[in-house]
């Protein structure tokens, strides 16, 4: 049920100017980091683009499905948070920039781009009509113009419902987030196997794209998370967010660590216990060397410690404990990101150095930029939600 007659006397905050000099300042760094890295390397740079591009992907794209959830659900609790999924979800239009570097260098990262590499393997041969250049950029450009249509008509409606308050927008909103839902699960999948998966073309997992969706999901909900606290303390919602509200962004953190945890074990423990050569290998790169540190870092760092952070109800709901849990997460986010591409580059051990900081530090400028360009013109609140009201006063 929705209350018509509410009104929200609203008055809309600008970002601190600080907030997008900091964005500039990380902006300038990352950049001017990636562009001597890719002049003196550029291989080594297209391996951290695909990193890069894949972090910013993942928050960018499932703050997307996080609309479309909401819509589809009917959630009245994370609507006030709605206008920074909306922010985040923009972030898709910046990954096709973030990904040139692996695009232009696609012959050195992919080896089924070579035709002689081809020709003397039977599994490429067998996977060459997915697996070869031009279907792989016919598949970049559709899956893009897919999710920016749908980008379009789901922040489209609800701003346009700001000045509006047209309660239709939001079963359209519903309609469409349902047509999203498959069409977002094909391709998330494209684009883990295409970016991630294909750099290892002789390997096997039918579970890949889920663990992808897992992660990315998980780190979605953290910088949701994160930037919710930041508006909070700094007053600029207008409204003031309850511990009911935090507890429900922390419920989900922790639930979807698990779930994260749950897919990597099973990806795992079904290729140890199959024990096929095509499956195996891809986790032995890992266990070979000093990537062996790596692979057990993952386990600490990305499932333990956050399981911990969030493990207890107070802790659900203190947004402090949260905004640490939020930044540690979107960092092991990174970690394992990389711990998936770069075995690949390096086999005889870990590569990081200099070259490794251009892109972190480029996503985390780019993310801030775009929330306060997107908040500079748009309410902070969907004011003309007709479940507004019902957010605001939300309780479990």
């Amino acid at each position: 049920m929705s209350d018509t007659n509410f009104t929200l006397d609203y008055q809309r905050k600008e970002i601190p100017t600080k907030a997008r000099n900091a964005g500039l300042i990380f902006t300038g760094l990352g950049l001017i980091i990636v562009v001597v890295s890719y002049i003196i390397n550029p291989e080594r740079t297209a391996y951290n683009s695909i990193i890069g591009s894949s972090f910013l992907l993942s928050i960018g794209l499932l703050s997307l499905f996080l609309i479309a959830l909401e819509y589809i659900a009917g959630a009245i609790w994370s609507v006030v948070f709605r206008r920074i999924t909306e922010f985040l979800s923009a972030l898709i239009f910046i990954v096709p920039v973030f990904a040139l570097p692996f695009l232009l260098n696609i012959h050195s990262v992919f080896n089924w781009t070579h035709a002689e590499t081809v020709a003397k393997d039977a599994i490429l041969i067998h996977k060459s009509p997915y697996l070869n250049t031009t279907f792989f950029f016919i598949r970049f450009a559709a899956v893009f113009i897919i999710w920016w249509l749908f980008y379009f008509v789901l922040t489209g409606n609800s701003k346009k419902q700001d000045s509006t308050f047209n309660q239709t927008l939001t079963k359209r909103n519903a309609s469409f987030g349902a047509v999203f839902m498959p069409i977002f699960a094909i391709t998330i999948t494209i684009a883990s196997i295409d970016w991630l998966m294909s750099l290892e073309p002789k390997w096997f997992s039918t579970i890949f794209g889920v663990y992808f969706f897992s992660g990315s999901l998980l780190a979605a909900i953290a910088a949701t998370t994160f930037a919710a606290v930041r508006l909070d303390e700094n007053n600029l919602f207008g409204i003031k967010i309850k511990g009911d509200h935090y507890y429900s962004l922390g419920a989900l953190l922790f639930a979807f660590t698990n779930f994260w945890g749950y897919i990597a074990f099973s990806q795992f423990m079904l290729i140890w216990y199959a024990n096929l050569p095509e499956e195996t290998f891809w986790f032995i790169s890992r266990w070979e060397g000093n990537w062996k540190f790596i692979t057990l870092g993952l386990i600490v760092f990305r499932f333990i410690v956050p399981y911990i952070l969030i493990l207890s109800q107070p802790s659900k709901k203190d947004p402090k404990r949260l905004k640490l849990a939020a930044i540690w997460i979107l960092f092991t986010h990174y970690y394992d990101i990389y711990w998936l591409v770069m075995p690949n580059y390096s086999r005889s051990g870990i590569a990081f150095s200099w070259y490794e900081l251009g892109y972190p530090l480029l996503c985390l400028g780019v993310m801030i930029l775009t929330f306060t360009f997107k908040a500079k013109n748009t309410n902070l609140l969907p004011v003309g939600d007709p479940k507004l009201k019902q957010s605001i006063d939300f309780h479990l």
